[in-house]
């Protein structure tokens, strides 16, 4: 409904090299210059001009992207309001989300869509937040389960509708027979002294753990990493530090470690965001995805409070 070369446009302006946007368009370079060099020359405008090895957008391109940013959201608005005169929405939907939202909530909500609607085609990608914004505007996908971090759109980036779905708290592991499994109310505080097992640097993760860590008055001492649960509770059941794990996430039970939920101020959590693209929102298809996972949920989180 809206000239593809538009979202080429869109892409390029997104990631910043043409290189970039291809890949995302699934396209190839030389395809993606042609096409805003056609688009240029049909508007009779500059759109990119070179800056070194890269490319900038002229005054007139941000001026266009504006125009296409409303556009693209009546656009949604208006596909949302015809799926929902259809009886029975068809064609093809996709969920993405990270790897725990993936795993635990995408799934059920796939599932409870293909049940209701026996016509639409649903598919399912884990990607990381910053991926899963990627695809949205591309077109490749429709609803997204994120988490914001510096490699994601700001909240108030107009190109998506970013709604909080559920705060999924943040519980402590420890070794079995550890001390503060003596305690009745667990702390952040009271694991200052620790030594802490954490994401690698540059991810949401990370991020999280030192900004909860720095709310409770203390640095954490980072004596190894590990991006998996899985690897981290194993840190932990051989008694190399201790490690915070999203209730959701599920760690293999062979591991001598206890899981403490904790209180007071601040309880760290990470908190999930519903994401599409702007308009999408009212799509009978997003609707019933975000009911689904809302339910699930609500099921998983109370078994560890």
């Amino acid at each position: 409904m809206i000239d593809p070369r538009l979202k080429v446009l869109q892409l390029v302006a997104h990631h910043g090299t043409v290189t970039a946007a291809a890949a995302a368009l699934h396209y190839t370079p030389s395809a993606v210059s042609y096409q805003l060099r056609q688009l240029a020359e049909e508007l009779g405008v500059e759109l990119v001009t070179q800056r070194g090895r890269g490319i900038q957008l002229t005054a007139a391109a941000r001026t266009l992207l504006r125009h296409v940013e409303v556009l693209q959201a009546q656009v949604e608005r208006a596909r949302a309001e015809l799926a929902a005169i259809s009886e029975e929405p068809s064609g093809p939907f996709t969920l993405c989300g990270f790897s725990t939202a993936a795993t635990h909530l995408l799934p059920p909500a796939a599932a409870a869509l293909r049940e209701r609607y026996a016509d639409l085609r649903v598919r399912v990608i884990e990607a990381e937040p910053a991926r899963c914004f990627d695809l949205l505007l591309a077109g490749d996908a429709d609803l997204a389960l994120v988490i914001n971090s510096a490699d994601t759109p700001s909240t108030a980036d107009e190109r998506f509708d970013q709604q909080p779905l559920l705060d999924d708290p943040l519980d402590l592991v420890v070794p079995a027979e550890h001390r503060l499994t003596e305690l009745r109310r667990v702390t952040l505080a009271d694991a200052a002294d620790e030594p802490w097992i954490v994401a690698l640097p540059g991810g949401a993760y990370h991020d999280l753990v030192r900004t909860a860590c720095a709310a409770a008055g203390f640095s954490p001492h980072i004596a190894h990493y590990a991006n998996e649960w899985d690897t981290g509770a194993a840190l932990v059941a051989h008694g190399f530090g201790i490690i915070l794990v999203p209730r959701l996430a599920r760690l293999n039970e062979e591991w001598p470690v206890v899981r403490l939920p904790l209180h007071g101020e601040p309880a760290p959590a990470r908190r999930i965001i519903a994401a599409t693209r702007q308009g999408r929102r009212d799509h009978p298809a997003v609707a019933a995805s975000l009911d689904a996972i809302s339910t699930t949920a609500a099921t998983l989180l109370p078994q560890r409070r």
